[in-house]
Formats: structure tokens, sequence, C-alpha cells
């Protein structure tokens, strides 16, 4: 039994991984400012509910991976900026924002899936783009002040732009996205069965 559910986590999260790299290599950004608002967030909450935190930190760390090489290219226009400033703290951001966002959502789904599992699916989506929105804004603020007052147009303007454009626009939207396809793709995996009836809903 133990065999079955590595074989079965195992290659879950790898048809995820190739979710994730479709995603993020042929349509998981929509540009809006400086910033991408990514989808591929979603198969990483997706191994979350269905795998675990292990996966999900994989995943997360496979997004993280393909974020920090559209960065380098210039493909992401924001990150290469924080990339010709500070390019190891950038890389660094980048690994560290995605894979901890997959990491805790997992642990937020394992820990409630068994007592709630509509509420433990909803909350691993949510907090998902929480974690990996919030360290990229701690980042920025400790690491990027000077650039973050540019992108403002003034020191006077850096809390409206957190909160208008980094939060209102790219936080919001990703956030409503996830809430909105996590737990219907988690219904057609059910259906699939590629994940255990408890854990759709």
């Amino acid at each position: 039994m133990k065999n079955q559910n590595f074989v079965r986590n195992l290659v879950g999260t790898a048809i995820l991984a190739a979710l994730v790299l479709a995603l993020q290599l042929l349509l998981g950004s929509l540009k809006l400012g400086p910033f991408n608002i990514t989808l591929t967030l979603v198969p990483i909450i997706l191994g979350a509910v269905l795998y675990g935190p292990l996966s999900a930190a994989f995943l997360g760390g496979l997004f993280g991976f393909l974020v920090c090489i559209s960065v380098i290219s210039g493909n992401d226009a924001g990150g290469f900026m924080l990339f010709s400033q500070k390019p190891v703290i950038t890389l660094a951001l980048c690994m560290i924002k995605s894979t901890a966002a997959g990491y805790l959502s997992g642990l937020v789904a394992r820990s409630l899936s068994k007592k709630n599992a509509t509420l433990s699916l909803f909350l691993a989506a949510g907090i998902a783009p929480v974690v990996n929105t919030g360290i990229f804004i701690l980042g920025l603020l400790l690491f990027f002040q000077d650039t973050l007052v540019l992108w403002a147009n003034g020191q006077d303007k850096v809390i409206d732009f957190l909160l208008f454009s980094i939060l209102g626009i790219n936080f919001t939207t990703e956030f409503l996205v996830n809430l909105v396809l996590v737990p219907v793709l988690a219904r057609i995996l059910r259906n699939l069965r590629f994940v255990k009836q408890e854990l759709a809903v």
C-alpha cells in the first residue's frame, strides 16, 4: 500500500511538474505593470492539496527556477532590473518565495484535510499567493528600497504603490484565480482518480 501511494504521488507530482513547465513557459504570466501575474501557483497548490508539502515545495522550487531563467534572460522586465543590481539576492528571492509558498500551502492542507477537506483546500489556495507575494514585498523593502522608490515615482508614494499595484492588482488577481481554479481542478482530478475522495470538494 505504501509503495502504491508513493508511486501515485510520484506520478501525480510529475504530471503537475509538466503543467508548471507548460504554464510558465507558454502562457503562465499576464503582464500588468512591471510585474507578471502568474497562473503557475495553481498546479503548486494542487500538489500541496493532493500530495503534501514536499511535493508542493518541489513544484514551487521548479517554478522559482523557471522564474530565475526568465529574470536572467530579461523576459521579466521588473525582475531583470532587480537582477542587474543584486543578482544573488534576486535569484534567492525567486527561489525562496515560491518554494515556501508551496511548502506552507502543503502544511496547511495536510493539517486540516481530515478535519475539513473543503476548508483545507481553500486555505491552501489562499495561503500560497499570500506567502509568495509577502516574501517578495519583504525582499523589496529589505534589499531594493531605491528601486521601489523609482517604481513608485517617489518616496512618499511607496505605500500607495505596494497597496494598489502589487497588492491591489497582482496579489488580488492571483488570489482570486487560485480560489476559483483550484477547487474546480481538484474535483476534476478526483473524478479522474488522481486524488483521494476526501481531498476534493
